[in-house]
């Protein structure tokens, strides 16, 4: 028989008594001098470690991790050690002995990030046996188990603690897409989120069961969700997506008819006015056919054109366009109403202009930062008040094989552009267009308060800009792909100007592209 003497991971003595019988060895551990007489009863006669059983922290933000003594009895001449998991003892997240802390042992992913906090903002600290952990900025990979270990010269106790590091996502992306039987294949996605997130369909009166809820997880351990809902063409329905026990992000769209698509976002109700996504190319087929319709009837000597026969049309044997020949109808009709926008050079110093061809000073000194803002804003001649009016812009480079990838597309209000960086360029303040959108290339947006975001399956190299005054339209198209990007519907007033934004940072340019005179038509 052998006695060992050696000492625990909690720095208490330990005695082993090992007996060799034949090949076995037989190990008898028990606590030694200063342990429980009972392994089920606290650890420590005199004091007792108690902590906050969960805290939740959103990313890069600073988080407390309560803990501390009964009785409020000072720690100051006491051990204190923070760790995550039994195989992290000595690599500690914060150790403190002999009143100082002691950084060299420190799991170095938490240097100069960590520090005694307060449970409470009356606690007294250290000195009344606070012994709370301050964690800042933190990051994904902090969450998890954390142990709080207090020890004395003859007593310790302990305590867990788990910590949830959240990230709130992007709001939902909605796109639509026609199927047969008039029903809607609506497509919800967002990205961004930790841990993983909800995602719930719904209409006005129940909760709506998806086809499919896809999750994927990228590099820096954020997720993203996709899911899929068929639904009639004529309804409301809403994606929300969110973290358990907080507000979801929503995103609702109201189908109307399989002709209008209106969406909005749960934060501000219903937006004034639709976005119109892939729905909206129906109209371009019945526009197609109505007026084909009316010609033939015209033709026989009847000329009826009331809201009656617009309905008949689809009753008749003739075959409905495909999706994409309705886009390119509209696409084709919108772009008979050509007009040669020119800029409207201020000289501003921000930007460079040559002709039609816009950029970002790459030279200049921006006093909006890395924003993109109405600093680099250009209006367009001529101004519009009525009619219907369409434009092209270029945003690749053909020698490089570039598309740019910072960008405003549309129309304002403004005479002059403020140059003001504190201005929020949103359709409330007289700006309508369609932009780029920061670190994602798949997505582009409105600029609506608060925005709406549009998913492309590619980058347009050109888009086409058709504002219909009377109807109160502004629609945007893919010209290569010709098919419809997105549409808003708002209430135009006064004389409305082209608006242009070359972004920042971006070495590719945009170009409003011109016609010959003789080939562009009579606005009307």
């Amino acid at each position: 028989m052998s006695l060992f003497i050696h000492w625990d991971p909690m720095g208490k003595p330990r005695v082993t008594i090992a007996a060799l019988t034949g090949n076995r060895m037989i190990y008898f551990w028990f606590l030694g001098f200063l342990s429980s007489p009972c392994c089920a009863a606290p650890v420590s006669e005199t004091f007792t470690v108690s902590v906050k059983s969960h805290v939740s922290v959103q990313r890069g933000h600073t988080a407390i991790l309560p803990c501390w003594l009964t009785f409020s009895q000072s720690a100051e001449d006491m051990e204190v050690r923070w760790y995550q998991g039994s195989d992290e003892y000595d690599t500690p997240v914060l150790l403190y002995k002999a009143r100082t802390f002691d950084y060299s042992s420190q799991k170095p992913s938490y240097a100069g990030r960590v520090s005694f906090g307060l449970k409470e903002e009356t606690s007294g600290g250290i000195k009344a046996g606070d012994v709370s952990l301050k964690l800042e900025k933190a990051t994904i990979e902090d969450a998890g188990k954390y142990i709080c270990l207090v020890s004395s010269f003859d007593d310790y106790d302990s305590a867990s603690i788990s910590l949830s590091v959240t990230e709130t996502g992007h709001q939902p992306l909605l796109s639509a897409v026609m199927k047969d039987n008039n029903k809607v294949n609506l497509s919800c996605q967002s990205d961004g989120w930790h841990p993983k997130p909800e995602l719930s369909w719904s209409d006005t009166k129940t909760a709506l069961t998806p086809a499919n809820v896809l999750f994927s997880k990228n590099s820096a351990g954020f997720y993203s969700v996709h899911s899929w809902v068929l639904v009639s063409s004529s309804s409301e329905v809403s994606c929300s997506v969110g973290l358990f026990n907080e507000e979801p992000k929503e995103t609702r769209m109201r189908l109307k008819n399989s002709l209008v698509l209106e969406s909005g976002s749960s934060s501000a109700g219903w937006v004034a006015f639709g976005i119109l996504l892939v729905v909206l190319a129906a109209f371009g087929a019945l526009y197609f056919l109505y007026f084909r319709k009316k010609a033939i009837k015209s033709k026989s000597g009847n000329d009826t054109t009331d809201g009656a026969n617009l309905t008949n049309i689809l009753e008749e044997n003739e075959p409905l366009l495909s999706k994409a020949s309705w886009q390119s109808a509209a696409l084709l009709e919108a772009s008979k109403h050509h007009v040669n926008v020119q800029l409207v050079d201020t000289g501003n110093p921000l930007i460079k202009m040559k002709d039609s061809i816009l950029r970002d000073n790459i030279n200049a000194k921006f006093p909006d930062g890395d924003r993109v803002t109405c600093l680099t804003a250009v209006r367009g001649s001529p101004g519009f008040s009525s009619g219907q009016h369409y434009w092209e812009v270029s945003l690749a480079h053909g020698k490089f094989d570039l598309i740019k990838k910072s960008w405003w597309i549309g129309v304002t209000d403004k005479h002059e552009i403020p140059l003001d960086e504190r201005l929020s360029p949103t359709t409330k303040n007289g700006f309508w267009f369609l932009s780029s959108c920061p670190n994602q290339e798949d997505t582009v947006q409105f600029s609506t308060e608060p925005e709406t975001f549009i998913y492309v399956q590619s980058k347009p190299k050109t888009v086409g800009v058709y504002l219909d005054f009377e109807n109160r339209e502004l629609s945007f198209y893919n010209v290569e792909e010709k098919c419809l990007i997105g549409s808003l519907a708002a209430k135009f007033t006064g004389e409305l100007f082209p608006l242009f934004n070359p972004g920042k940072g971006d070495i590719g340019t945009m170009k409003i592209l011109q016609r010959p005179v003789q080939n562009q038509s009579i606005n009307t």
